[in-house]
């Protein structure tokens, strides 16, 4: 794999596990148009090496994020005025590459854990959405803050967010834009586990990543389509496609080492998926 660079990420690998974490403390981590072509282009060239099993994804310094960097895009301002069809052409093809952004982390063959503190605001949302895992710390705060701008989120937190947490709670925060405490979100089933402070919660999703990546990266794999296809469709479908999937997937190799492990009480160790040719 070529060196990882980027504007906007520090990007740290420690074995499987890969850690990036937004550095722009000082707007507090505000998503300005170098994270959203980052991000994607990131996250796809890290599947690509095939040594990494598990990526988190935190924030520097206050907060995790604000959000949009709406100062960043003026040039939508700029877009509204000019030829009404022209431009409602054009902004729905940058939300849909806004949306793309996040998409590739839930498409992603390995889990990505969100370790969140601080205020997590508008896109944030839609950011941990698309992720497979939330942790947070205590004082951590949300806000789907799209209506105090006087628009609708766009860029997957209504879509994601009703599979997480029950639709009439997503449609009161959204409503409102008000901000809820981890705790709340703790309740609702959205964080998985709230840690004492931000240094813990990057400390524990880091350790997760760690646990996951000791696990056999196909089964991982498996596991991260079968939730979300099940989550997409009926019961009878999922059930379909788990069943084709082991039929495919299911080899002695990752079965019988990770039993022999077992019976030997040892930690069992697993081959690297393959590149794609």
């Amino acid at each position: 794999m070529t060196e990882l660079t980027s504007t906007f990420f520090e990007i740290e690998i420690n074995g499987p596990v890969v850690h990036l974490i937004m550095n722009r403390p000082q707007k507090a981590n505000g998503m300005s148009p170098d994270f959203w072509e980052d991000l994607p282009r990131l996250t796809r060239e890290l599947e690509q090496d095939m040594t990494i099993r598990a990526m988190v994804i935190s924030g520097r310094g206050k907060h995790f994020t604000a959000g949009m960097d709406l100062a960043a895009f003026g040039s939508i301002m700029e877009l509204l005025n000019t030829e009404p069809a022209r431009a409602a052409y054009e902004l729905r093809n940058l939300v849909i590459k806004l949306q793309n952004s996040f998409n590739v982390l839930e498409e992603a063959r390995f889990p990505v854990i969100a370790a969140i503190h601080g205020a997590c605001i508008g896109g944030g949302i839609d950011m941990i959405c698309a992720c497979d895992m939330r942790l947070a710390s205590t004082e951590a705060t949300f806000s789907i803050e799209e209506i105090n701008i006087g628009m609708t989120a766009d860029v997957g937190t209504l879509q994601r967010m009703p599979k997480l947490v029950a639709p009439g709670i997503v449609k009161e925060l959204a409503y409102t834009g008000r901000r809820f405490t981890a705790e709340e979100a703790r309740g609702w089933g959205f964080v998985n586990k709230i840690c004492d402070n931000p240094q813990k919660v990057v400390e524990e999703a880091l350790e997760l990543a760690e646990q996951i990546a000791a696990k056999s990266p196909l089964a991982i794999s498996g596991i991260k389509k079968a939730v979300d296809f099940a989550r997409d469709h009926s019961v009878s479908d999922s059930l379909e496609q788990i069943a084709t999937w082991n039929g495919g997937m299911l080899r002695p190799e990752d079965l019988m080492g990770a039993i022999k492990a077992k019976m030997e009480k040892k930690q069992a160790i697993f081959a690297d998926l393959l590149k794609s040719r």
